[in-house]
């Protein structure tokens, strides 16, 4: 597969970003509509959730040093899909304070989130450096122009980790679209999907390019090892605590 049609081109990374949350709005209001919720207050959530991720992305990967300016740090700066992630969930959290919207809206959100992650990452498969040499003759090859651009090395096959990780939340999207009403309480199919995707992505980091933050490990997998214990809680007591008819049961 060669090269990448428009590298380095933040207009196109832009319009699919800009796709995928228009799609994950999408789903969030038909989904809102399918469970019968007609708070209007959800939109608020969602609205304070879009805005902290846009933010949330930048924020936390401002390099003081090579970006003091803050108009060259919101137009070029580095953005960060898991910083994003993390703005979000603060964002949620602050517009329910603020609107006083107390229900669990993880449901609502995980699967928009899942679906926003595949659409948008085409942008990143179109613009940005695939990935590490695979040691084949697959993968995507860049033309000395595009290698230049990455630092990257021309004429050899790259991982796509980008197209790794559409396939990853598209799958995580279809399994959630078909399970979606099966799991007892709220909230906690957006805990397994984050969960799911923490592995992953710490998994994909070993092929994807980023540079070494220490010990052969990337500043992501590093954050995702600091998670690792809260993610694993919060996961286990997803199917370890006894589920609503159960309790009912125990005590009638």
């Amino acid at each position: 597969m060669v090269g990448l049609p428009f590298a380095g081109d933040g207009l196109v990374h832009g319009v699919f970003v800009g796709l995928g949350i228009a799609a994950a709005l999408a789903f969030y209001a038909y989904e809102k509509r399918r469970r019968g919720l007609a708070d209007d207050r959800l939109w608020t959530v969602a609205g304070f959730a879009v805005a902290f991720g846009a933010i949330g992305s930048r924020l936390f990967t401002w390099d003081f040093v090579q970006q003091p300016a803050l108009e060259d740090w919101w137009t070029t700066g580095d953005r960060s899909v898991l910083a994003g992630l993390v703005g979000a969930w603060l964002g949620v959290h602050l517009g329910k304070r603020i609107t006083g919207y107390r229900p669990s809206t993880g449901d609502l959100f995980a699967p928009a989130v899942a679906l926003a992650m595949a659409v948008g990452r085409f942008g990143c498969l179109l613009t940005e450096l695939p990935g590490t040499p695979t040691g084949g003759a697959w993968g995507m090859v860049l033309t000395p122009g595009q290698a230049a651009l990455f630092g990257a090395p021309a004429g050899v096959g790259l991982h796509p980790s980008f197209a790794y990780e559409i396939a990853f939340h598209a799958l995580a999207f279809a399994a959630m679209w078909r399970w979606r009403d099966r799991l007892p309480r709220p909230g906690d199919l957006f805990v397994c999907y984050v969960a799911a995707y923490a592995l992953f992505r710490f998994a994909v980091e070993f092929v994807r390019g980023n540079n070494e933050l220490w010990l052969g490990m990337s500043g992501p997998q590093w954050f995702l090892l600091a998670m690792l214990p809260l993610l694993a809680w919060r996961t286990v007591r997803v199917f370890a605590r006894p589920a609503p008819a159960e309790l009912e049961g125990q005590t009638a």
